[in-house]
């Protein structure tokens, strides 16, 4: 991936959590490294199809002076949030703020927050057995693309399934979403609880009956392994429902753990049964 960097953009402001860090002006340096592919634009000699760095400097400063930050890594935040939201073709970026008045009674060069950013890629697996199924998907869908800078980009056919595991109940209609998103995969997680209880999911049986079940597949080539959250979703190996809609609107992803096309997992997961 190629590179744009912008070095050491200074600023006085009154960022900082102590009250005379708000009267008293202080020195900020802050530093923007983002990644994009400038091949285009350096092929055709078009700004076009670059990003004006430029710009994004206007834009740090607007927000460095739209209001007095506590912390800067909450400026920083604010920094990277919104060069992702306006600028398409930047993929990640870091940001670096320095802070070399800060008040520390000692010796030093400066105190600094450097955080990276990107947009993220997931895939996600719906399924609805109660009610309206096809408005049950249809209404999931629209609240997922409605959570805050967060975008719908593939959507599957809907799939009727026999459902999984031992519980007599109705077939599910199941589904897959390409979403884009800056939220992490616990961020996101949370966000999809919270539209699961919303819809009234309800969660006595397990494998049981529901009116919404929403899943993060995959998440860019992430490996999560924490109490919560398991990414790539632990079966979605095994498990049709999933792997035919998933195949039809991402055949050439590759599962980061099993180092394999979806294509090709659906072909051994056909073979099996």
């Amino acid at each position: 991936m190629d590179k744009i960097y912008i070095k050491n953009l200074e600023f006085i402001g009154n960022h900082g959590v102590f009250a005379e860090e708000k009267f008293l002006q202080q020195k900020f340096i802050i530093s923007i490294e983002m990644e994009t592919c400038t091949r285009k634009a350096g092929v055709n000699d078009d700004l076009n199809h670059s990003t004006h760095y430029g710009f994004v400097s206007d834009d740090v400063e607007k927000i460095f002076f739209s209001k007095s930050f506590d912390l800067i890594e909450a400026l920083a935040e604010a920094i990277a949030k919104e060069i992702l939201i306006k600028y398409s073709l930047i993929k990640n970026v870091t940001v670096k703020i320095k802070k070399p008045w800060a008040p520390i009674k000692k010796h030093f060069d400066y105190v600094a927050v450097e955080i990276s950013r990107s947009r993220n890629i997931s895939y996600l697996s719906i399924g609805t057995n109660i009610g309206d199924l096809k408005f049950n998907l249809d209404t999931a869908i629209s609240h997922i693309s409605n959570l805050e800078n967060t975008q719908v980009i593939k959507v599957s056919n809907f799939l009727e399934t026999e459902p999984f595991g031992d519980v007599i109940q109705d077939n599910f209609l199941n589904a897959c979403l390409k979403i884009e998103t800056l939220f992490t995969p616990e961020e996101l997680l949370e966000k999809l609880l919270d539209i699961e209880i919303i819809m009234g999911r309800v969660r006595e049986i397990k494998w049981g009956p529901r009116v919404i079940d929403i899943d993060i597949l995959l998440f860019n080539n992430l490996i999560v392994e924490e109490e919560n959250l398991a990414i790539p979703h632990p079966w979605m190996c095994e498990r049709s429902f999933v792997l035919d809609p998933l195949n039809e609107i991402a055949p050439n992803v590759i599962h980061p753990l099993e180092n394999k096309y979806i294509s090709t997992l659906k072909r051994i997961l056909d073979k099996s049964l």
